[in-house]
């Protein structure tokens, strides 16, 4: 993988990157498996050996319970990025759907909803809820702004040239 990042992501960017992981295992009830065996078919094995490694990545993110120091390294970066965008293909059609204005409403906002509780249910696990931003992660309105901005990424991220929008989107530092 040549690298293109220029510079080291931000702790913006890092909870950024975990969130999107977050909204894939909110999407796919098998997604923490899904992502480690989609690393190690893309052959990223080097980044990812294991399961345990893949976690240690993403506990850079500060606003996690087990949250560790230091940022992740350019190659790595470039890794976990490739990893969503090549799972953002395999969730193509369900992000459509998501985000289609063609879908029945009572559908569309019941697909939402299970997305929302799913969505909650991993954050309140995994990240540390004294936290504001956090707590304000939880409340149903920011919620539920935050799962439509990255399942718009996500839709984003997927197709031909996927990798470059999704990286220049994480050194955006206004978003």
């Amino acid at each position: 993988m040549k690298s293109s990042l220029k510079t080291k992501l931000g702790r913006k960017a890092l909870e950024r990157i975990d969130l999107l992981l977050l909204t894939i295992e909110s999407l796919d009830l098998n997604g923490s498996e899904s992502i480690y065996w989609t690393s190690q078919r893309l052959g990223l094995e080097k980044r990812f050996p294991n399961r345990v490694e893949l976690w240690k990545k993403r506990c850079l993110n500060p606003l996690r319970k087990s949250s560790r120091r230091g940022s992740l390294t350019n190659h790595d970066t470039e890794a976990l990025i490739l990893l969503i965008c090549t799972i953002s293909n395999n969730l193509y059609p369900l992000l459509r759907q998501l985000l289609s204005s063609r879908e029945p409403e009572n559908i569309t906002s019941q697909r939402w909803s299970l997305l929302n509780r799913r969505f909650s249910e991993l954050v309140n696990e995994r990240m540390n809820t004294r936290r504001g931003s956090v707590t304000k992660l939880l409340q149903s309105e920011y919620l539920t702004k935050v799962n439509r901005q990255m399942i718009l990424i996500l839709a984003l991220s997927s197709g031909p040239g996927g990798v470059d929008r999704l990286m220049a989107s994480l050194q955006d530092q206004s978003i």
